[in-house]
């Protein structure tokens, strides 16, 4: 299945290199296995998204790499790719920008064509690519205009998903400048968050027993500051790392973190031997 990356601090730039690059299950190590697409999002100086994005493993794409080492942001993005629905192609990989939000998604909807009905012209035309993710992304950015707030709109969203189309799994991150969203929906596939002190310098750390092993020494970072960690599987051996319950959706404004439980299951659940087996070794 494809692995979802965050990192927001609220406020100070830090590195997010340990993370995508050095850490013992880094995002660079997870593309081995998601081949298929890479992408890195972050906010800029001016407070503006940016993304960059290829067809291609985050271990193979130099870009990714300098980017990984170079950039400082409050709030990173990050995304590995294992095709389910669309072809490799950037326009497919994560994440995906708009009204400056980034997102990305892993997991699997269906329905698309009821999905796309909800849309208007002007929102379908932000849809570059074939993805279901982008596809729900722009429901949920329209509900937030229709909303005037992100939580709202994003639960609106989801909450009409689950009721009305097939859902396999929406574990979803959503970024604004210095925020956060998380979100793992149903129970399929697991979502985790680390509160971490991001220091110059950090002890070396190794990986659980039954991981892979090794011991790395902790990259450093611009300057001390606290951060929430999100991702798809745990990084690395700390001891802080939770499991996000089922429909739990976490947000992250500055440094506070709140957990919301708005989502009954969704009335059209979607089994692992209801999909094809190309959709099922894409989310295994």
């Amino acid at each position: 299945m494809c692995r979802l990356f965050g990192m927001t601090t609220g406020g100070p730039r830090v590195h997010a290199t340990f993370w995508l690059l050095d850490a013992p299950d880094s995002l660079s190590s997870q593309s081995r296995r998601m081949p298929d697409g890479t992408g890195l999002g972050w906010f800029s100086l001016g407070e503006e998204p940016v993304r960059d994005r290829a067809p291609i493993a985050a271990f193979k794409d130099a870009d990714f790499n300098a980017e990984a080492r170079d950039v400082v942001s409050h709030t990173f993005m990050s995304h590995v790719r294992y095709a389910s629905t669309g072809r490799p192609d950037v326009h497919n990989s994560h994440p995906f920008v708009m009204d400056d939000r980034l997102f990305a998604h892993n997991g699997m909807v269906r329905g698309l064509d009821v999905i796309r009905s909800w849309l208007t012209d002007v929102d379908r035309a932000q849809v570059r690519g074939q993805t279901d993710s982008e596809l729900v992304f722009a429901y949920v950015t329209a509900e937030i205009r229709r909303n005037g707030d992100t939580t709202a709109g994003l639960i609106a969203a989801v909450r009409r998903i689950a009721a009305e189309v097939p859902v396999f799994a929406l574990n979803v991150l959503l970024a604004e400048s210095g925020r956060l969203w998380a979100l793992r929906y149903p129970d399929t596939h697991e979502l985790w968050v680390l509160k971490q002190e991001l220091g110059e310098e950090e002890a070396a750390r190794r990986l659980e027993a039954g991981r892979e092993p090794g011991r790395v020494h902790v990259s450093a970072h611009r300057e001390a500051a606290p951060a929430h960690v999100l991702a798809s599987e745990r990084m690395d051996g700390a001891p802080g790392w939770r499991l996000l319950d089922p429909g739990e959706l976490l947000v992250v404004d500055g440094a506070v973190a709140t957990s919301l439980f708005p989502f009954d299951p969704p009335a059209h659940p979607v089994s692992l031997d209801d999909l094809s087996v190309t959709e099922a070794t894409s989310q295994t």
